[in-house]
């Protein structure tokens, strides 16, 4: 089932969301790199970090939703930006093709990414830098609490073929791209994000994890899905006066091909 995404509600932590993305990048020591990808680059504000870092490169963004690459096409003329599916640009990707090759927390999406791998390592040229971050936090109550409200009625007649994020552990990764002859580098940090405002954790997952659960529901659950979602997420997230603290769980790695 296919799900629109909002950048206007998915920047609404941008700073939050954008560390990992600093903290992966920081990793790649490319110097003079000709072709950088961004994959799954969302509505382009980190892409355009790639461009700073790397300014005499050709960088190139590419997101599935149309939505996300008209903002990123607003917001950041300098990058080329282009719609397509994960897959699909893979596959007309020629080998050895990209110097730096960036996901971030995108992979998630695509049940089966792990088995993407070798074709991921095989855009790359040898020697070259494949870096991704995937959220590992999937068994927290920011996921739970929406996974369990789903399967009640009268909404779990609607959840057929909605998409769900899941990823694997640092060492999965490690061990998989070892296989593929790669030399990698793979970590895992939780962040405290510390939140504000009314529903705060409701804000954050319904542009990103929740979207397309919330999309599913026909107008007249929606409202009701929402407030229920919402309290259960109160209880889970508790404000004492300082804001609500959400801890996140990111898997990172950083691969060089043979």
């Amino acid at each position: 089932m296919s799900h629109v995404w909002d950048p206007r509600r998915y920047l609404a932590y941008a700073d939050e969301r954008g560390r990992p993305f600093v903290e992966l990048i920081a990793r790649i020591a490319a110097t003079d790199p000709g072709v950088v990808v961004d994959l799954g680059c969302g509505p382009g504000n980190l892409t355009a970090l790639l461009r700073q870092r790397w300014p005499d490169a050709r960088v190139t963004g590419i997101d599935s939703s149309p939505e996300m690459i008209e903002a990123a096409r607003r917001g950041v003329p300098a990058v080329t930006f282009a719609v397509d599916d994960l897959r699909d640009w893979l596959a007309q990707t020629a080998p050895g093709e990209v110097d730096v090759l960036v996901s971030n927390a995108t992979l998630q999406w695509l049940p089966d990414h792990l088995d993407l791998l070798p074709s991921l390592v095989g855009a790359v040229r040898p020697r070259g830098w494949l870096a991704f971050q995937v959220p590992g936090n999937f068994d927290e109550p920011s996921h739970t609490l929406r996974d369990e409200l789903a399967a009640e009625e009268p909404y779990a007649a609607h959840m057929a073929g909605v998409a769900t994020p899941a990823a694997h552990d640092a060492a999965t990764y490690l061990r998989a791209l070892q296989r593929l002859g790669c030399d990698v580098e793979a970590w895992e940090t939780t962040y405290l994000h510390v939140l504000h405002g009314p529903d705060p954790v409701f804000t954050w997952v319904s542009g990103t994890g929740a979207r397309p659960t919330l999309q599913a529901l026909p107008s007249p659950l929606l409202p009701r899905f929402e407030e229920e979602l919402k309290a259960r997420l109160r209880a889970a997230y508790p404000d004492d006066g300082h804001g609500v603290v959400l801890p996140f769980r990111r898997v990172f790695v950083v691969a060089r091909p043979a």
